[in-house]
């Protein structure tokens, strides 16, 4: 009995460790993708001089605690509304639904949008955006607040992975015109994931 039961045991901190391996490599290739992104030239926001001194972003180190699994609830009849940007424009979105997570024991709540623009296409036609603001703005990361991108989720759980928050574009340029998270998405912790303000 005892050898089966350490045998099941070994079986399941195998399997643990394999899913945790499994979650820091998709973590990885999300850096690796972002980072491939401003060093091309069709899709960066960086200048061209800037392109040629950029090495990659400065992230926090990967901590699993940061990726939560939320309980999601769906807006139901949610209104359009024209969020507001860094510039004039101002794109349709709505509430989609609401995350309940917690971190270190305290539990928060975060509103998920989605683009009316965005859901027209095949390929975004499940995104979801999610934009927060939390209490390393303005030091360790850009003031302006940090967006994650979602899909849609089948059930009523979805994962939220801060480890992937990243920047907009306004952080490295000044006519990028960007979404300003709605102040119902201010968190009052400090979120040490995902990517940190610009390098100087």
């Amino acid at each position: 009995m005892k050898t089966i039961l350490a045998v099941v045991l070994i079986f399941a901190n195998t399997t643990l460790f394999a899913q945790d391996q499994s979650q820091i490599e998709d973590i990885k290739a999300f850096q690796e993708e972002l980072n491939a992104e401003f060093k091309n030239p069709e899709k960066s926001p960086l200048s061209k001089k800037e392109q040629k001194k950029f090495t990659g972003h400065d992230f926090y180190e990967i901590n699993e605690a940061y990726r939560v699994k939320a309980k999601f609830t769906r807006v139901l009849d949610p209104l359009p509304f024209k969020m507001k940007t860094t510039t004039n424009r101002a794109p349709t979105y709505e509430k989609y639904g609401e995350v309940v997570f917690e971190i270190e024991g305290q539990q928060h709540k975060l509103t998920i949008y989605q683009s009316h623009s965005l859901r027209q296409t095949e390929k975004y036609r499940d995104y979801l955006f999610l934009p927060f603001t939390d209490l390393t703005n303005g030091e360790e990361t850009y003031g302006g607040g940090r967006y994650i991108d979602l899909r849609i989720p089948d059930s009523d759980s979805i994962e939220v992975d801060f480890n992937k928050a990243y920047n907009p574009y306004c952080a490295y340029n000044n006519y990028s015109s960007c979404p300003i998270p709605p102040k119902e998405n201010n968190l009052d912790i400090k979120i040490e994931a995902g990517v940190k303000a610009v390098k100087k």
